[in-house]
């Protein structure tokens, strides 16, 4: 009895060994796709000559907590169907977010977009985000300075993206208590966070769940041996 299970745990080693090296190499992608967002529009400005824009956690946070209210308000034709009224920024977003409120600068555009199903960075620049004339030139508007990102998605979509500008100074406008440490991230992701999240869904879970296992079974290898 003893031997045939520990033939199933040795078996169950290796396949989860190999199977962490598959994840490692092709799968779980942990990262920020609202930084690499931000990423991909800077080199879209660079690459027309136009100015880098400073990546602000601020604006970022409130950017996903634009979005969280959007979720349900995607249209059949991937529109989001959202405008929440504009004292929500310094009533609620900034608030939410920890911004402090005299650091609160002017906000010179946004863009919202949503899809019914995932989309990786690239895709959701140029099919949800930057898909005509008027978003790309809002873009491209020279007032903006800094720039952050948010987006959130249900478990099987929509989602949604979140893009807001602005003309504040680097480091001087919407400026984070404590540096952010204080925000209780739950869903979602935005740029200029250090807190991972994978397809809109903040991750971790599914990481620790997976050396908790590995633990669980070298434990077990041990005690037979």
């Amino acid at each position: 009895m003893e031997d045939s299970l520990l033939l199933t745990i040795i078996y169950s080693s290796m396949v989860f060994s190999r199977t962490m090296v598959f994840i490692s190499t092709r799968g779980i992608q942990v990262g920020n796709p609202a930084s690499d967002i931000v990423d991909i529009i800077n080199k879209n400005l660079t690459d027309h000559k136009l100015p880098h824009l400073n990546d602000s956690p601020g604006l970022g946070c409130m950017a996903l907590q634009y979005v969280e209210l959007c979720k349900g308000n995607c249209t059949g034709n991937n529109v989001a169907n959202c405008k929440p009224p504009d004292d929500d920024f310094t009533e609620v977003f900034a608030p939410n977010c920890g911004v402090e409120l005299p650091t609160f600068g002017t906000i010179t555009g946004h863009i919202v977009g949503c899809q019914r199903e995932y989309l990786d960075p690239s895709l959701a620049f140029s099919q949800v985000l930057i898909k005509d004339k008027k978003s790309l030139s809002l873009l491209r508007n020279k007032s903006h300075t800094e720039v952050g990102v948010g987006l959130v998605g249900l478990h099987k979509g929509p989602f949604f993206w979140c893009v807001l500008f602005s003309n504040g100074q680097t480091n001087s406008t919407f400026v984070l208590e404590n540096r952010g440490a204080g925000i209780q991230q739950k869903k979602g992701c935005y740029s200029g966070s250090s807190t991972p999240c994978n397809r809109g869904q903040k991750s971790g879970v599914g990481i620790f769940n997976i050396y908790f296992v590995m633990c669980c079974l070298s434990i077990l290898l041990f005690k037979l041996l």
